[in-house]
């Protein structure tokens, strides 16, 4: 097609014009627009958005670090624990994402809008029960996964308040899954920016007490997080209802809906089923980790961390193409839908081959900077090193997943999921781990084979192509 072959709008002729469009509302239709225009467009507010995502753990793990290894380790329990509930939001957000960007795709732009309005029940309702286990049952969840009573006591509080404010946690994954779906990238890049912002200037202040903030330690940097966030969400709201987005909500569209409501549960069983099986996997693993103590958990953590600066920007590569494998196959366009996936992967693979390096050779330096345990260093450097040596198997994942699951077949990366992690990690963690003189460098090891899996297994689903079929 001619739009294809030619770009005739002149801020989209250099890649600086691009870049600073991209963080810019815009009209583009991202069913007819250049792939290698259309791509960077949506995909730098997207890594952007999610690298901050990044931020929130590491500048709370940063200022908590001062107040001793037990404050890390409760911290990264705790990060642990609401895995869970992030695997909830990313399996609900797959979801939204699809049904939001099919529907821009065959320009029903209103009934995006009405699914966008029932996800704000469903998301209300997650988080009134997340927020009441959170207030019974924090200090039993953290000796579930293997804290020490001191860890328990330092980390109950930063526990409680994180699951009672779940609802900033939701309402920001959900409506930015749905505004990307929509393709306004750029909203949901500001809402994380304003979160962080705010986050980054209260941590310090409520965790140490500067000036005529209480210090409050860890509980401090729990409360940063979910002030940031709140506002964050309330951001979105205001853009939602106030602003001349692809995606606009009326005062109708938050009418319940019992059957839009019922089909985004039903399609999203597999969205939250395939994201809780990820990150259940990896409660586990920091359940074999604690058996060696709280410094291996503190490097874990930390490491950890750090990777969330390297893979969510990938991950955000991923949602761009979900969002242009969705939108194109709703205009019927399935072979701009394979070029947007191969595009993508090639820009992951650079991408993660580079900063897999550098993880490699500076892990030492790196680790040395968060810590001044030996101990825990010296962990920190085997796990940088380990997974440094998966990241191109990651990058190849990660991006075919996610356009599975923009094209809505949710289901198969479920099962390609499952056995990655469940059929393969786990029992490997364990045996290295447990019954070789491994120890916790075993589940470092079982992380890279089960990553490696994974991207094999996602490439055959994908070239088998049923995926272009589904009707969401």
């Amino acid at each position: 097609m001619i739009e294809e072959n030619k770009v005739n709008d002149r801020k989209y002729r250099s890649w600086f014009s691009i870049f600073v469009n991209s963080l810019k509302e815009n009209d583009v239709d991202f069913t007819t627009a250049p792939i290698k225009y259309a791509l960077p467009l949506l995909a730098i507010p997207m890594m952007i958005e999610l690298s901050m995502e990044a931020i929130f753990a590491v500048v709370d793990i940063t200022f908590v670090s001062f107040l001793g290894t037990d404050a890390v380790a409760a911290v990264g329990i705790t990060e642990a624990l609401i895995t869970v509930l992030y695997a909830i939001s990313m399996g609900l957000g797959v979801t939204v994402t699809a049904m939001v960007s099919r529907r821009v795709g065959e320009n029903k732009k209103e009934e995006a809008a009405e699914i966008t309005g029932q996800i704000i029940w469903i998301s209300g309702v997650i988080s009134i029960f997340v927020a009441i286990i959170g207030y019974y049952f924090a200090a039993d969840m953290l000796e579930l996964l293997g804290a020490n009573k001191s860890v328990i006591e330092i980390g109950e509080s930063y526990t409680t308040i994180l699951f009672c404010g779940s609802a900033s946690i939701m309402y920001l994954f959900l409506l930015n899954a749905a505004f990307r779906g929509a393709g306004d990238a750029s909203i949901a890049f500001k809402s994380l920016a304003i979160a962080n912002g705010i986050n980054i200037i209260l941590d310090p202040c409520l965790i140490f007490g500067i000036g005529f903030f209480p210090e409050l330690g860890v509980k401090g940097a729990a409360i940063a997080t979910t002030i940031g966030r709140t506002i964050g969400v309330l951001y979105l709201a205001y853009v939602l209802f106030q602003g001349n987005n692809r995606l606009k909500l009326r005062v109708s569209d938050l009418v319940i809906r019992l059957s839009i409501i019922k089909r985004i549960i039903t399609i999203s069983v597999y969205g939250i089923s395939q994201f809780l099986l990820s990150t259940s996997s990896w409660l586990v693993l920091i359940k074999i980790i604690a058996i060696f103590g709280s410094a291996p958990i503190a490097a874990y953590t930390i490491t950890l961390r750090l990777m969330e600066f390297v893979w969510l920007p990938v991950w955000g590569l991923g949602n761009a193409a979900a969002t242009l494998v969705g939108q194109n196959l709703g205009a019927n366009r399935a072979d701009r839908a394979i070029r947007s996936v191969k595009l993508t992967t090639k820009y992951s693979l650079y991408f993660m081959v580079v900063f897999g390096v550098l993880q490699f050779v500076f892990a030492s330096q790196i680790m040395n900077l968060f810590s001044d345990n030996q101990e825990v260093i010296t962990y920190g450097i085997n796990c940088l090193k380990i997974i440094a040596c998966g990241y191109p198997a990651l990058a190849v994942g990660m991006i075919l997943v996610q356009s599975l699951n923009g094209a809505g077949d949710i289901k198969s990366p479920a099962i390609v999921n499952f056995l990655s992690y469940w059929v393969v990690q786990i029992p490997l963690a364990y045996f290295l781990s447990v019954h070789t003189d491994l120890m916790g460098n075993g589940v470092f090891i079982s992380i890279f084979v089960a990553e490696t899996i994974l991207a094999i297994l996602a490439y055959l689903v994908f070239q088998r192509s049923k995926w272009q079929e589904i009707n969401i």
